[in-house]
């Protein structure tokens, strides 16, 4: 692309030196023809199709798929306002990335950069892309996202970035959001698939979210800041499905925002992971005391004070022993003197029973 930068500025050095001796010609008409050949394929060669790229001037559409190109395309016609970059080898998107070496300033409002391989988004990667709508980078592998991944992108609706998320960025992609309040104007937030184990999204008031999309992740537990948030913002639709949800006194506050709002449009699909004896059944129809923390804590304090009166009972009755000590022994050794002498006798008897001659003498 930069070779085309330098032909037009070669360009109007030739038709500038050219152009006076024309005139001077007075060649009339046909030097006027000449001068606009030389503009119209100039202005045509810029304005021209990025290799390897299908265009489309009049829905203002490039795509660029199936390459194994490592670097992004080169300067984007201005007149382009949809680039889809798909299933090519860019590792890194650097700062400035889509910012034009002419100077153009890009009006585009959709950039798709899905299956490309990505594992990196540097700071200020987008901060000339002011019109943008539409952002894609779903599945992609992202390992690392600046906190100014996004800064710039002030007119951002929709953002999709499902099955990207290795679990560096997974961590790092929540002040990545916050980082900047460029994306107040966010509407749509999907992030199916990436092993998140919370909603990233701490502060629902800092974006304009009207639905967020987290299926299929490994979310056990909606916290109760979160459940504070979105009771607080009632126009917010959250999609939770594939989650394996612990159905325990945890979620009680969860639960009882599923029961009690709407909010959630795939509630009916949202499952019980864990214990085994709920497993599979349908957050939504448990029992209210099958997540009551209070009844759980109550029955643990039970068994913890029936420990306590056990261990009680012990100690007062190896105390009793200890005390009576004596009098125990004696007892002891009174049982064993009995038992003692009745052994003698029964051995006596015994004895005379089995020797014939004692049974004549005792006769």
């Amino acid at each position: 692309m930069r070779c085309k930068t330098t032909w037009k500025y070669y360009c109007c050095d030739v038709l500038g030196g050219v152009l006076p001796f024309l005139k001077g010609q007075c060649f009339g008409l046909s030097s006027l023809s000449l001068c606009l050949f030389f503009f119209t394929y100039f202005v045509d060669a810029e304005d021209e199709c990025p290799f390897s790229c299908i265009c489309a001037r009049d829905s203002g559409t490039i795509t660029c798929r199936d390459g194994s190109d490592t670097e992004l395309v080169g300067d984007v016609p201005a007149w382009a306002t949809t680039l889809i970059l798909r299933g090519n080898n860019v590792s890194t998107l650097h700062t400035g990335a889509f910012s034009s070496n002419n100077g153009t300033v890009l009006q585009l409002t959709t950039l798709s950069l899905s299956h490309n391989g990505i594992v990196a988004i540097e700071a200020d990667a987008f901060i000339s892309l002011f019109r943008l709508r539409l952002l894609d980078l779903s599945h992609n592998r992202l390992t690392y996202i600046s906190d100014r991944a996004f800064h710039g992108l002030r007119e951002l609706r929709f953002l999709c970035l499902n099955d990207s998320l290795i679990p560096p960025a997974a961590e790092q992609l929540s002040n990545a959001l916050h980082g900047t309040d460029t994306l107040r104007n966010l509407h749509r937030l999907e992030l199916s698939g990436n092993s998140l184990k919370s909603i990233p999204v701490l502060r629902l008031e800092a974006f304009n979210l009207h639905t967020l999309v987290l299926t299929n992740n490994s979310i056990e537990n909606v916290g109760k800041d979160n459940v504070s948030g979105l009771y607080r913002h009632p126009r917010v639709h959250v999609y939770l499905a594939l989650n394996p949800f612990r159905c325990n006194c945890e979620l009680e506050s969860f639960y009882f925002w599923l029961k009690n709002s709407s909010q959630c449009s795939d509630s009916a699909r949202l499952l019980c992971a864990e214990p085994e004896a709920k497993k599979g059944i349908p957050v939504e129809r448990l029992r209210a005391e099958d997540v009551n923390c209070l009844k759980e804590n109550l029955e643990a304090v039970s068994y913890v004070f029936l420990g306590v009166v056990l261990a009680l009972i012990g100690i007062v009755f190896l105390m009793v022993l200890y005390l009576n000590r004596r009098g125990i022994k004696r007892w002891l050794n009174n049982i064993r003197e009995a038992c003692r002498d009745q052994m003698e006798v029964y051995h006596y008897r015994y004895e005379q029973d089995s020797d014939p001659r004692l049974a004549n003498v005792a006769v």
